[in-house]
């Protein structure tokens, strides 16, 4: 018969180990999703890594970030193939997930030493709600198991600004920083600095919008964007603050191809507003209008890596 364990139920029988931090935000929508997963080191993700590419599943993307494992699924069931190298080496992946309500379900299989990562370690973390294990269950050695790991649902928000400062103070990257540690709401993701028109005559000195994203639980998206609108107000020396709001993990192509031409164009406010409604992004005059490109452009660019930092030139 399964057993189900909460993650101090799973310390308790294994002892203390190594994740930091695991989490899933989906996008049913596109039927994609993303789970993040920290560690204390390093080497573990690189072995973690290579080793779920071999299987595949229904992971579509696996890279890192330092000590930080990004995973893009796709939501449903997939087979998973160890191969002839897992059967000698090991091997871990995942071969299902699914949004039941208001959690994640996703279900792994791993071999060998790779059974301590999915049985021990990530069952552990405190953002896990439960993991089920079912009644054959062995973990190390040259075992096979198979554990199904509950966690809350979670989806992506990301909140851009622009025009927060003055020629005399203030610095909109710095402003966002800082409301991204502030925040109550979510688990804090990541920040961006995108680097806008340098040309365009109505700017403070380097043309940058700021960006930076949430996982936020559905519940808590409104009391995280109440939160937001509220600091940007308290904390911009600016008359013309603006903040947009996107949820998901696909930036629609049209916002991005905006987001980029921005950074070579001069656009009106109206042009960014047409796209913002299109692509499903909500508008806020913080203190005025004139933010609202650089605060759309800043959801655009988001998921473009360096190039977000950068004008097309730099990138010939």
């Amino acid at each position: 018969m399964p057993t189900t364990l909460r993650p101090d139920q799973v310390r308790e029988k294994y002892g203390k180990l190594f994740c930091q931090g695991f989490f899933t935000m989906v996008d049913e929508e596109n039927g994609v999703a993303q789970i993040i997963e920290k560690c204390v080191s390093r080497g573990p993700v690189e072995w973690d890594i290579v080793n779920r590419k071999r299987t595949g599943g229904v992971l579509k993307d696996i890279r890192n970030d330092g000590a930080t494992i990004i995973m893009d699924a796709l939501i449903g069931e997939a087979p998973m193939n160890f191969g002839p190298v897992s059967s000698e080496m090991g091997g871990q992946g995942i071969y299902s997930l699914l949004v039941k309500g208001d959690r994640v379900h996703t279900k792994w299989m791993g071999l060998a030493g790779a059974t301590v990562g999915i049985g021990a370690c990530i069952p552990q973390c405190d953002d896990v709600i439960e993991t089920i294990y079912p009644d054959d269950f062995k973990i190390g050695g040259a075992h096979r198991a198979e554990v199904e790991i509950i966690t809350p649902k979670m989806v992506r928000v990301i909140v851009g600004v622009d025009d927060t400062d003055t020629k005399e103070k203030g610095a909109s990257w710095v402003t966002m920083m800082k409301f991204g540690r502030d925040c109550p709401v979510g688990r804090y993701l990541d920040h961006k600095i995108i680097q806008l028109n340098p040309k365009v005559p109505n700017k403070t000195t380097n043309c940058c919008s700021t960006a930076v994203a949430f996982a936020v639980r559905p519940d808590e998206i409104e009391k995280l964007v109440d939160f937001a609108r509220k600091y940007m107000a308290d904390n911009t020396y600016s008359s013309e603050t603006v903040m947009t709001v996107f949820e998901g993990l696909r930036i629609p192509k049209e916002l991005e191809e905006f987001g980029w031409d921005a950074k070579r164009t001069i656009y009106e406010v109206d042009d960014a507003l047409r796209v913002a409604e299109k692509c499903g992004v909500r508008v806020f005059e913080i203190t005025g209008k004139k933010g609202t490109i650089g605060a759309v452009a800043a959801i655009g660019c988001f998921d473009l890596g360096i190039r977000a930092a950068g004008v097309p030139e730099d990138f010939v």
